[in-house]
């Protein structure tokens, strides 16, 4: 999926302004500090996560998948939390942590291995929603604050052409976390968990 963010209309994106690298297609526009004040847009926000979603389950024993090589990401991990704590869920991820690369994210991407995703880092706070443009699978995606805290859940389908739908999670936020759509449902993430990224991750620009 790509960001969308608002000029300055208030849209609740990762930017759909200027090009990330170079293509309208995947044009976003992406502040180096916090953004543009955003405007929920009209169409259908998606399903939210809420505090009615079923108990957390407890972490997986299974082996967590293998990511292949996709430049310019670089592959690192999280680990997904739920309020009792416990071992917690590995997920291999891409990371994005530039404007380039959160205004590239899974488009054009066919398959993303089960139990994998991307994480979206930014330099500060962003009130932004995300779109599909060019984005193949289904996604969902969890918005987390700067203290790893996810704030809200949220289904996005693939979009192939304009008007996408824009996602607006509703929440000021620092990360997001993309997987295949079902994942988080089916380990049970809903907003009150946390997010540990590994240690060694560079600043976000």
């Amino acid at each position: 999926m790509s960001v969308h963010l608002g000029r300055m209309v208030v849209l609740a994106a990762l930017a759909i302004a200027a090009a990330a690298c170079g293509s309208p297609e995947t044009a976003t526009q992406d502040p180096a500090g916090a953004p543009a004040p955003a405007t929920a847009p009209s169409a259908d926000p998606g399903r939210m996560t809420g505090e009615e979603s079923s108990p957390p389950t407890p972490g997986s024993d299974a082996p967590a998948p293998e990511l292949a090589d996709m430049p310019p990401f670089e592959r690192s991990r999280v680990t997904l939390v739920g309020p009792e704590g416990g071992a917690g869920r590995d997920v291999p991820v891409y990371v994005a942590d530039t404007p380039a690369e959160r205004g590239r994210g899974l488009m054009g991407v066919e398959d993303l291995p089960a139990g994998a995703g991307m994480l979206f880092r930014f330099p500060g706070d962003v009130r932004a929603g995300f779109y599909m443009k060019n984005t193949l699978i289904p996604l969902s995606i969890a918005f987390i604050d700067a203290d790893g805290e996810v704030l809200a859940v949220l289904d996005m389908e693939p979009c192939e052409a304009d008007p996408c739908t824009v996602y607006d999670p509703g929440v000021t936020y620092r990360t997001a976390l993309e997987v295949n759509q079902g994942f988080l449902d089916e380990i049970g993430l809903r907003p009150g968990w946390r997010v540990q990224e590994a240690p060694g991750l560079p600043p976000a620009t």
